[in-house]
């Protein structure tokens, strides 16, 4: 068998273990809908529209053109904050990690920083930025960063030093004890990180549109809201929880799998 055999054959089977593992996340998105039609059968349509409902509305919403344009300026919005969140807090922290005295006077600046409310800093942000892109990005940044900076600076603090004596010892190169030894450890702690980061950033997101923007998800909620449109307001939503289980197990699920292919058992 050839090495380009052997790369395509462990690519299909690496692919087909992943689509495999994931049907504990399809059960349990499946039991949620049931729940939901259920509530929604007792509660009518005019409350709570079921998910074939609300999914007939979103598709309808595809269609004429006006989810797509909203979605994309949320996105872009959350991309950009998130990004510079991931990016400096993960820098920044394990700078910080390397150096006890850092760690010890970053704790209390990280716990004010994880205790403040989104909501504050948006108001914030609307004093600083006004009604323009920089208030919904500023917002998702300042509300992830303490989130990444703090595993971050966790990974680095718990580097085991035993490692560092035995990569001397054996003179390892740098690049074989960052790709082999660090990365591998951190990654274990900034992934469950980025992926609460993706979360909030959603979520801040489409709380800072409905209140300081006329354009994106959260702008498309608050008229749907004065509508009385429950089913519009149902599809924006589902439409948010998409993109971000989409990100979630499309982008950084397989990435982490990637980095972490050490913990499988062919790689023990």
């Amino acid at each position: 068998m050839s090495d380009v055999e052997k790369i395509v054959q462990r690519s299909v089977r690496a692919t087909l273990i992943y689509l495999w593992s994931g049907w504990g996340a399809v059960a349990s998105l499946l039991l949620f809908c049931a729940a939901w039609e259920l509530a929604g059968e007792l509660n009518g349509p005019l409350v709570l529209p079921g998910p074939l409902a609300t999914i007939d509305q979103l598709r309808a919403m595809i269609s004429d053109g006006s989810a797509l344009p909203q979605l994309t300026i949320s996105a872009r919005r959350t991309l950009y904050g998130l990004a510079a969140a991931l990016l400096l807090g993960s820098f920044l922290g394990l700078l910080a990690g390397r150096s006890l005295t850092t760690s010890m006077l970053s704790r209390p600046l990280v716990t004010l920083l994880l205790g403040m409310p989104p909501i504050a800093w948006l108001v914030l942000a609307m004093l600083w930025f006004g009604m323009s892109d920089a208030t919904p990005m500023f917002t998702v940044f300042i509300a992830c960063l303490p989130i990444v900076f703090a595993a971050a600076m966790q990974g680095a603090r718990t580097l085991d030093n035993q490692l560092h004596k035995v990569a001397s010892a054996y003179r390892l190169p740098a690049l074989m004890r960052l790709t082999d030894l660090y990365l591998p450890h951190v990654a274990s702690y900034l992934f469950p990180a980025w992926i609460t980061a993706l979360g909030t950033s959603w979520k801040v997101v489409v709380m800072a549109e409905l209140l300081s923007t006329n354009d994106g998800v959260g702008a498309a909620l608050a008229v749907s809201r004065a509508q009385l449109d429950t089913a519009s307001s149902l599809a924006w939503i589902l439409a948010v929880l998409a993109l971000l289980l989409g990100t979630e197990y499309l982008l950084l699920e397989p990435l982490k799998r990637r980095v972490e292919r050490w913990r499988t058992p062919e790689h023990a």
